[in-house]
This record gives C-alpha cells, structure tokens and sequence, in this order.
C-alpha cells in the first residue's frame, strides 16, 4: 500500500473540526483524522507492506518550467516557494510524522519531486506484491496495471466512499482502451485541463471528447499527427483547436505524467507493516497532544 500523506492530512485537517485540540490549545483534527484513516486502511485492506509517501518540492521546478501556471494559485503570498498551508495545519504535520515514526510505519521521499513521483516510482518498480495506491488525486490513475498489478484506491469522496480503479474500472468510468487505461488516462488528463493543478488544457476539449479521440487515434502522439496530415476523421474546428494549443500540449505531459525513476529515499530499511510499534512514543504523543482514541485505534490495527 503506497499512501498519498498530505492527501490524507489536508482531507482530515478540512473534514474535522479545529476544535478538536491538545491539552494546550493546539489544533490537532489533521493528526487525529490522518490517524483514524490509515488505521482504516489497515484494519480494512490488511497490506502486508505500507509506504507513507511525501512531497519533498510539492512543485517542482522541472513541472514549473515546463508550464509555469503550475499551481500557481496554490503559491504563498508570503513565500512564492511554499505552498499556501492553513494556519492550523502546518503545526500538525511534524506531529504527524512523529506518530508515523513511533508507529514503525515507513516513509518516502525523493528530493524535488513530489508524492505522486515517489508513488509513481515506488509502484513502477514493484515486482513482488500487488500494489494499492490510496489517493485523492485522479493523476494517479495513470498508474493502474494488469500484470505486476497496480490499483488505484480512490477517496477523492472520502474514505467510506472509496473506489478501487484498476484498468477495467478505469476504462468503463473513462470510456478508454483497457489495454492502456492508465496511459490513456494521463493523455486525456492533458487535453482535458485541470484548473486544480493549474492545466489550462485544450480549449473545447472536454473529457468525453478527450476520452474519445485518444482511443480513436491510438495515443496523444498519434492524435497530433493525425491533425497535422489533416486527417479527415477530425473536424477543422478540433485540428484547430488542437493546432492553437500546441505550446501547451508540447509541456503539459511533463507535467502530467508522474516520474517513474524518481530517487526515491525510505526512512528505514524495510516496509513491512509493522507489528511491534513503539507503544511508549505513541502513548507519549497520544498524551501530549490529546490524540486519544485515534491512536488506540491505530495501534489495535498495526497489532491485530
């Protein structure tokens, strides 16, 4: 299981209330619900091997200059190289990774790429076991496979609402081929735009159409010759279309498509779900920072 962190704790920290505090007054509804959900995740899902991924640079400067509006709107005002972060949050994600390492749950990070390349690189090269990606982010879609299998747990809804995508999922929800769901879905990802992410896409392009024309055509590649030979499956208006975004289309999948060799870094040697976590640590931050039932139900789950 190779779990999006931040996903986890910005969906906690706006799920729960900040009333819920330490004994000092400190918020902490992002440690307690980030606790809650991966005690979830293993108490339901049973993973033999857990990674909790992060960002190191959560924007790159490889991604910024191949497409500047990279997330701009997510800039600080204060600090154009940090992310705009509540308040409230960022006090609780060093308690967060206390509690990750106290748990023995191992962590991962590559420096300057973010946790959808480590995820992406992580599951790449996985040969052993099948692997689980739990995440609120669509652009890891791109990363389900048959064959060693890779699937997609997706709780952009939430937890109880999760969807398990692998590519059969994936292409029936998309109208993509199933033999390369997750590339078509990256290649639709960049002509349909993402104004999350700052992706301006293709003007008049939306997701069915999207869809439709990298399964006609074959890939992104193929689409883009096809409108520039005039390809007469392909109205003038779309070449058009495609022809006006050919900056775009030229950056965009590198920005979309995650780094599969990423130089990935793990906190410690092994990733096995540990079954002997640090009691005492846990017990310690449980109390210093009012974690209560949340870090009971996170050491039932590591101990079952």
């Amino acid at each position: 299981m190779l779990v999006d962190s931040a996903g986890l704790w910005f969906r906690s920290f706006y799920a729960l209330p900040d009333s819920l505090t330490a004994p000092d007054g400190t918020p902490v509804n992002s440690v307690r619900g980030f606790c809650d959900m991966l005690a979830k995740l293993i108490t339901d899902r049973r993973p033999s091997r857990l990674v909790a991924c992060l960002d190191n640079d959560w924007r790159p400067q490889f991604r910024v200059d191949a497409l500047p509006s990279y997330k701009t709107h997510r800039v600080a005002v204060e600090d154009p190289e940090a992310e705009e972060v509540p308040d409230t949050l960022s006090p609780q994600i060093p308690v967060i990774l206390e509690v990750l390492d106290a748990a023995g749950i191992t962590t991962a990070e590559a420096e300057g790429f973010e946790a959808d390349d480590v995820i992406g690189a992580l599951a790449d090269r996985e040969r052993t076991d099948p692997v689980e990606v739990v995440t609120g982010d669509r652009d890891l879609f791109q990363l389900v496979r048959a064959e060693p299998q890779v699937r997609v747990i997706y709780i952009g809804a939430g937890l109880a609402k999760a969807q398990d995508f692998g590519p059969g999922e994936l292409a029936e929800k998309y109208a993509l081929s199933e033999e390369r769901a997750g590339a078509d879905y990256a290649e639709m990802a960049v002509l349909r735009g993402d104004p999350s992410d700052g992706l301006p896409g293709v003007a008049g392009i939306g997701e069915k159409t999207a869809a439709k024309l990298i399964t006609q055509f074959g890939s992104l590649d193929d689409l883009l010759r096809a409108a520039a030979d005039g390809d007469a499956r392909l109205t003038s208006r779309i070449r058009t279309k495609l022809a006006e975004s050919a900056e775009y289309l030229a950056a965009a999948p590198a920005v979309v498509n995650v780094v599969r060799n990423a130089p990935v870094v793990m906190d410690r040697e092994s990733d096995v779900v540990p079954a002997d976590p640090d009691l005492d640590r846990l017990r310690a931050l449980q109390s210093t920072w009012g974690l209560g039932a949340s870090i009971d139900r996170l050491i039932a789950a590591l101990e079952r």
